[in-house]
């Protein structure tokens, strides 16, 4: 049995053992067809089914995992070109609401982008990619508000939760925190300058992966897996 993973009390534990789980799912930890045991999962975590039970929910609710009557929990099969595919949508999501971002943005939603870009550059002067990631978040999520559209604010933050393992493990590639950091300064200055298709056009550079960056994602996945 796997030794118990410190569960931070800061942190509501099924959001955490959520984080987890996903992580293991994409590194292949848990490859496609495991049946993830709620008992088998408190033990590992050290904590009892409750939050393992509301996880699994939380999972499920994005497609992370599938759970059917009497076979329980699993995980499904997610190849390299399904992601690859889900990137390009999310890619025109978010050049849709940085589009819109530049033409609607409020004064204040622009101080609240600035601050949480300015936030993701400390994390990146840190050099800690799991810190950069929950604030690339945040700053992503204030391009959504400001897009001032609640139906494409759904849909880009369900298609974002969906894909959040892989671009949490793609800040792991070498220089790709900084090189993030800086699309987002292009970013920010296209939606500060009202620029809409300039907003766009970066924002859909930014998430979409293709071609070298794919290969980089693609590389870092097995690494984690060797190191399994």
């Amino acid at each position: 049995m796997s030794s118990p993973a410190e569960i931070p009390a800061t942190t509501r534990q099924s959001e955490r053992l959520g984080e987890l789980i996903e992580e293991r799912i994409v590194t292949g930890v848990y490859p496609p067809g495991t049946r993830l045991d709620e008992q088998e999962l408190a033990d590992t975590f050290g904590v009892s089914r409750t939050p393992v039970r509301e996880a699994l929910i939380q999972l499920s609710s994005v497609g992370l995992i599938e759970i059917k009557p009497r076979r329980g929990a699993t995980v499904p099969e997610v190849g390299a070109d399904r992601v690859c595919e889900m990137f390009e949508v999310m890619a025109e999501l978010e050049a849709m609401c940085g589009r819109l971002a530049a033409r609607r943005i409020t004064a204040d939603e622009q101080m609240t982008l600035q601050e949480a870009h300015r936030a993701c550059e400390a994390a990146r002067d840190a050099n800690t990619p799991d810190i950069y990631y929950q604030l690339n978040e945040v700053f992503h999520r204030r391009i959504y508000a400001a897009s001032h559209n609640g139906f494409l604010v759904e849909q880009a933050t369900a298609l974002h939760r969906r894909l959040r393992p892989y671009r949490r493990l793609q800040l792991r590639v070498r220089n790709r925190m900084a090189t993030s950091f800086n699309e987002h300064q292009a970013i920010v200055d296209a939606i500060v300058k009202g620029d809409s298709d300039l907003a766009a056009a970066q924002l859909r550079a930014h998430v979409t992966v293709q071609g070298e960056r794919f290969a980089d994602l693609v590389a870092t996945l097995r690494d984690f897996n060797a190191g399994a």
